[in-house]
């Protein structure tokens, strides 16, 4: 079959198949490497109607065919590659529309970062953004469930969404949104392809309630499986198939549309930083912290640090030549605190407020109270621009590492934990361990308010002895962070290279109810399969990168 011909004659867009787009795009932000036959870009929710027609129709035929979505490729669990079809919709699909205060609806091959630019004009923000700000879409952020820095005060995307329009496996565009107990009837009783969806989906989980209910990860945060316990509440009487969409990785249909509720951006903010000596105290720590409100609580190790002072010069290009200097001479006093000892870990405790005082003062009834704690040094930037320095750090430890660090490449596999915040002075000694028993050199940061954590090993993958690691390494992680109550993922979701932890993560007859799901939506298989609930180790290890 000639499929760039095919596709390019139904669609208004435009279709490559060229070596050079094939390369590229057989490649995310992960590990593995998946070579497409042709690349889509859509014109608009038209052209992703033709495609998904198209591949349904052919299915049968070719069991090859498949679509996966894609907006900005940032995905960094193999969730954006695919074997067969890309659709990008980061060429044309890039709209934002309505934009008010309260909300605004955005095509998914948007940025973020273009994206915040219209909601500021009104004052406000999607706080679910994720540390990837400047390089993310809004189709990601949306289908990965995103969070980051400000999801311990506000929670994740799902949160945010109100309404989405998806193309689903019969090839027709519908539209997602809270339903309540009339019309989720009205909508099963419609006699059509949507109410058949409809009715099995209520069905499953209102047969299954209380199993299902019982089965969401007790956790702050959690991007595994399809969150089947939020889609039907029988209290509110509320039924929301956004839930299920929201987080779903493009396996059950494409998202042409969002409607994002926003909120407004905190007028002035400023950060606590503490060096810690060590983390015996943890436990002990965190609630304290947490007792005093924080907009958001982060951390990243000694690693980070020094990878940041080693790559200094990196950030020329990202701040501009004064606005660097400016940092580098901020950062001569925590220079000079270094001198007393290496920190464990670096803190950021940042609080917002209605006026400059009203921060100030609690960043120092914060740093009054915590300074029982004995940190080795304790800093009070009680602006934003005073403590820039420190989230660049934070934000920007992933991008050194993929770009600066010679003869070795990121390798994010075990890069999204999450345990219970009272456990991690036990549990993080004992994931070093296990980092140390491999010898990876590794980094890690993350969002210390929701015991999530960004463990980003450097290695060179083109060695086999290299490569063996993975498997092993990644199931003494997981199955540590399952022994204390967590999840393997957070935020980046499951893809290639956690799907397959689903039959750790759930028990058999859950995991069996997600399967059903994705059969009832996707028969034929054709959105973006190898994902999540059809994720297997033999095809996921298969497929890794073997030349960067």
């Amino acid at each position: 079959m000639d499929l760039k011909g095919e596709l390019s004659s139904i669609i208004e867009g435009d279709v490559d198949a060229s070596d050079q787009a094939r390369e590229f795009y057989s490649h995310d932000a992960s590990l593995f490497e998946l070579r497409p036959e042709v690349i889509v870009f859509p014109k608009h929710a038209g052209d992703i109607k033709s495609v998904v027609s198209f591949v349904a129709q052919y299915k049968a035929d070719d069991l090859s065919l498949s679509v996966t979505a894609r907006s900005r490729g940032t995905d960094m669990s193999g969730a954006a590659i695919n074997d067969s079809i890309i659709i990008d919709t980061s060429k044309y699909m890039v709209n934002v529309y309505d934009v008010s205060a309260e909300s605004a609806r955005v095509e998914p091959g948007m940025m973020y970062k273009d994206f915040e630019v219209e909601t500021l004009k009104y004052g406000s923000i999607l706080p679910s953004y994720p540390a990837s700000r400047e390089l993310a879409g809004m189709g990601g952020i949306v289908n990965n469930n995103s969070g980051g820095e400000k999801s311990l005060q506000f929670g994740k995307t799902d949160r945010y969404v109100s309404e989405m329009k998806v193309v689903l496996g019969d090839g027709n565009e519908y539209t997602m949104r809270p339903l309540n107990r009339d019309e989720l009837n009205a909508k099963m009783n419609q006699g059509d392809y949507e109410a058949h969806l409809y009715q099995r989906t209520f069905e499953l989980l209102d047969q299954h309630y209380d199993e299902i209910q019982a089965a969401a990860p007790k956790v702050t945060k959690d991007a595994t499986g399809y969150h089947l316990w939020n889609v039907w509440n029988r209290d509110t009487g509320i039924f929301d198939m956004t839930k299920l969409f929201v987080g779903a990785q493009g396996t059950l249909g494409i998202m042409t549309e969002a409607t994002i509720k926003l909120v407004p951006k905190p007028t002035h903010a400023g950060t606590l930083v503490c060096y810690m000596r060590d983390i015996d105290n943890l436990g002990e720590l965190i609630p304290a912290v947490l007792a005093h409100k924080p907009a958001t609580f982060e951390c990243f190790d000694d690693n980070t640090l020094w990878l940041s002072f080693k790559f200094i010069f990196a950030f020329i290009k990202r701040l501009g030549f004064i606005t660097w200097v400016i940092m580098c001479l901020q950062l001569i006093p925590d220079g000079l605190a270094l001198l007393r000892g290496v920190p464990k870990m670096i803190l950021l405790i940042e609080f917002t407020g209605d006026s400059v005082d009203e921060v100030k003062q609690k960043i120092h009834t914060a740093k009054k109270d915590l300074s029982r704690f004995k940190f080795s040094y304790m800093e009070e930037d009680d602006t934003e621009a005073a403590s820039r320095k420190f989230w660049l750090m934070r934000r920007e430890s992933f991008n050194l590492l993929r770009s600066k660090v010679k003869e070795k490449h990121t390798a994010p596999f075990i890069d999204d934990l999450v345990v219970p915040p009272a456990r991690l002075s036990e549990f993080l000694p004992q994931l070093r361990g296990i980092i140390k028993k491999y010898n990876l050199l590794a980094t890690i940061a993350g969002h210390l308010g929701d015991g999530n954590f960004h463990v980003i090993p450097l290695m060179k993958i083109e060695d086999p002895a290299e490569r063996a690691k993975f498997e092993p390494a990644m199931k003494e992680v997981n199955t540590l962070v399952i022994s204390y109550g967590g999840s393997v993922s957070g935020e980046h979701n499951d893809g290639l290279v956690r799907g397959p932890w689903l039959e750790q993560m759930y028990t058999p007859t859950v995991l069996r109810y997600m399967r059903e799901v994705k059969e009832l939506f996707d028969p034929q298989n054709i959105f973006n399969p190898h994902k999540k609930t059809d994720a297997t180790w033999e095809y996921s290890f298969k497929h890794i990168r073997e030349h960067f």
